[in-house]
């Protein structure tokens, strides 16, 4: 017997009808999108391995431990499918001269590829939906990022979600915390694990988001970024913190708060829930001024979030928040399927009033006695039966049986519909 093929394991097959709640989902995303005037952009899932590397710092756990790279067999280039789509949305607006006239509010969705143990709301490949301003410095924008987002929480009927927020300042300021970053880490290298010591000099800011328990207290007393904040860089996050205030929007300001990559600069900001486990984070982003200049690019400010799809989802299910599967508004019942043909057209004229209706199909053994096919349009979740009977169609007509209403239970009894009249159906059956 030929082996059974499954999934690769973290990468998931998404199945009616939990489908049904991704495409929800995704469609209230565009709409939140569309109402704020962001526009849609789709990048490559494969992008040069180099991207990635240059934007993402290459002490990053991303690119040292979790991407998936590989050589092209063709031509011998080094590409690897993406493991988040900030570092494409510049690679594509440098390509494409973007914002040759003016700031671009983009937004993008779709999977995103790591290699690291699955667990609850972390997967290798996984989804993720990202909004991002390119073009524009003020810090209202960053306002407008944080706020669109619990536009999106409000919308989804989500509660429990803390928004937190720091600021990273500009080079300069973050090389001279680095040094007196260094200095003090140095001075307690014996409390300091095997990571740590490995990006001591490297990337030692990142040792400030350690996970391990065991240093902790090392790290609340380790010198803080905030102390070394030019005038500039203050008077942003604090323009930033009245825009939130005047929005009455909630915050926690986070000192040790310093995201994954190499390209943030001032603002960052995550939303975090205590009700996924350790996968607490749901959305988070920042400012990335010097990306465009890192990656070959003019200087250009930029500023943008990406929350994952999986999280939102199985927060939105431990909430109670997710919204019933749509069903059909009619199923036909066909009981000869020489008929087929005739009721086929019928139910088009349906759908193309915006009805949805399915058709009973004929499997192995034809399409079936009238029980098992009523049991089918109840299984459905429909709340017609149109019966497309022998005595109806040859008196044009198609009988309408109700089988729920509001509340699920039998509406009355059944009616008969004239074929002729198929146009007058639709505000009767949706």
């Amino acid at each position: 017997m030929t082996e059974r093929l499954s999934a690769v394991k973290g990468m998931n097959d998404i199945t009616p009808p939990v489908s049904a709640h991704w495409e929800w989902l995704e469609d209230t995303l565009r709409g939140l999108m569309r109402r704020y005037g962001y526009r849609n952009l789709r990048t490559p899932i494969v992008e040069p391995t180099a991207l990635f590397v240059r934007g993402l710092g290459e002490v990053t756990d991303i690119v040292e431990k979790e991407m998936y790279s590989f050589e092209d067999r063709l031509n011998g280039e080094q590409l690897t499918l993406r493991p988040e789509n900030t570092a494409g949305v510049v690679r594509a607006a440098l390509e494409h001269s973007l914002l040759y006239d003016g700031g671009k509010r983009l937004y993008y969705m779709g999977p995103m590829f790591r290699h690291e143990r699955p667990q609850r709301g972390r997967y290798r490949q996984f989804h993720q939906f990202g909004a991002e301003a390119l073009g524009f410095a003020g810090p209202d924008v960053d306002a407008e990022l944080i706020v669109l987002a619990c536009d999106l929480w409000a919308e989804l009927g989500l509660t429990g979600i803390e928004l937190e927020i720091n600021s990273l300042g500009q080079p300069a300021e973050r090389l001279a915390h680095r040094q007196a970053l260094i200095t003090y880490l140095e001075g307690h290298a014996d409390l300091l694990d095997e990571d740590a010591r490995r990006r001591l000099h490297s990337n030692p800011l990142r040792i400030l988001d350690t996970k391990n328990p065991a240093m902790q207290d090392l790290v609340n007393a380790a010198p803080r970024l905030m102390d070394h904040l030019g005038a500039e860089s203050l008077a942003h996050f604090e323009r930033l913190r009245s825009l939130l205030d005047a929005h009455g929007i909630a915050y926690r300001i986070n000192p040790r708060l310093v995201r994954g990559m190499d390209y943030y600069n001032l603002s960052v900001f995550e939303f975090v829930t205590t009700q996924l486990g350790s996968q607490g984070t749901v959305c988070a982003g920042g400012r990335y001024d010097g990306l465009f200049e890192q990656m070959g690019g003019k200087p250009a400010p930029a500023v943008g979030w990406a929350l994952g799809m999986e999280r939102i989802l199985e927060l939105l299910k431990e909430q109670g928040r997710l919204p019933e599967v749509p069903v059909p508004d009619a199923y036909a019942v066909v009981p000869d399927e020489a008929r087929v043909a005739e009721v086929m057209p019928v139910l088009r004229q349906l759908r193309l009033q915006g009805v949805s209706v399915q058709m009973h199909a004929a499997g192995p053994e034809g399409m079936g006695s009238m029980k098992s096919q009523f049991k089918k349009a109840d299984a459905s979740g429909a709340r017609y039966a149109l019966i497309f009977g022998e005595q109806e169609m040859r008196e044009g007509t198609v009988a309408l049986k109700p089988l729920r209403g509001p509340r699920g239970e039998s509406d009355g009894g059944q009616s008969l519909l004239r074929i002729d009249s198929v146009a007058d159906w639709g505000s009767r059956l949706r």
